[in-house]
């Protein structure tokens, strides 16, 4: 099954609100992989457009999925 470009913005809209969400509640870590996984999709759904619109999401998603991975336990 395919996502329609429609499905796959209001997708990537919610996991960036809920990102923000959570990083306003102090959950930095869940927040900026909640908003590395909208940022794919908002990628993925600009696949056909340019190259510099494609990559320059992808390349910003995978530095916050990795800055997540590497942050240290707040507690």
């Amino acid at each position: 099954m395919q996502l329609t470009d429609r499905l796959l913005g209001i997708v990537s809209s919610v996991s960036i609100l809920i990102g923000i969400g959570l990083g306003m509640g102090g959950l930095v870590r869940g927040g900026s992989i909640f908003i590395a996984v909208g940022t794919v999709g908002v990628a993925l759904k600009a696949r056909n457009s340019r190259k510099f619109e494609f990559y320059l999401p992808l390349v910003i998603a995978i530095a916050l999925f990795a800055l997540a991975v590497a942050l240290p336990r707040g507690r």
